[in-house]
């Protein structure tokens, strides 16, 4: 398995928009379907973004400072995720708004991921090297390991700083 950074990223795009395309073609009916498939979504965002904030986004800030402006709006695109994971999270699947915040979810995902690996993937993989790209990958295998597997629900204190710094 390569440890490849870039790569690894990739896999996870691909599982995620699998998951995605397996959604939108439940049916409108198909609300223990979507439940299930919105679990596993939730799961698989939450991992990923985890492993980008905690190590891709701050190592290629540090290594390559021309890309800051992107690794930002990725982390305002991940915030965005997060949230929308939180509120589907305490949803049951034949709640009103469940397809529309899952499909609002998808859209801003799919097209994270697009910019990631149409813009800022090819970027990255030439600013750095393959060594250093391998280096990334495995800190990040060892932090998948412990990862959490569903979003963090914000707790008062988190709630109130937010506000006063927004």
């Amino acid at each position: 398995m390569s440890t490849d950074a870039i790569v690894l990223l990739r896999e996870d795009h691909k599982a995620i928009r699998k998951l995605f395309r397996k959604f939108e073609k439940a049916g409108d009916r198909a609300h223990a379907t979507k439940g299930r498939l919105v679990k596993k979504i939730i799961e698989a965002l939450t991992v990923h973004t985890y492993i980008e904030n905690e190590c891709m986004y701050p190592e290629v800030r540090k290594l390559v400072p021309d890309l800051e402006d992107d690794i930002l709006e990725s982390y305002e695109e991940h915030h965005v995720a997060d949230v929308l994971t939180m509120e589907l999270a305490a949803m049951k699947p034949a709640d009103e708004h469940f397809t529309a915040k899952t499909t609002v979810l998808i859209e801003n995902v799919d097209h994270h991921i697009d910019e990631e690996e149409k813009e800022w993937f090819p970027q990255v993989r030439e600013a750095l090297s393959r060594k250093q790209l391998q280096e990334i990958g495995a800190r990040m295998l060892e932090l998948r390991k412990q990862a959490p597997t569903s979003p963090k629900q914000p707790s008062a204190i988190e709630k109130a700083v937010h506000a006063v710094t927004a």
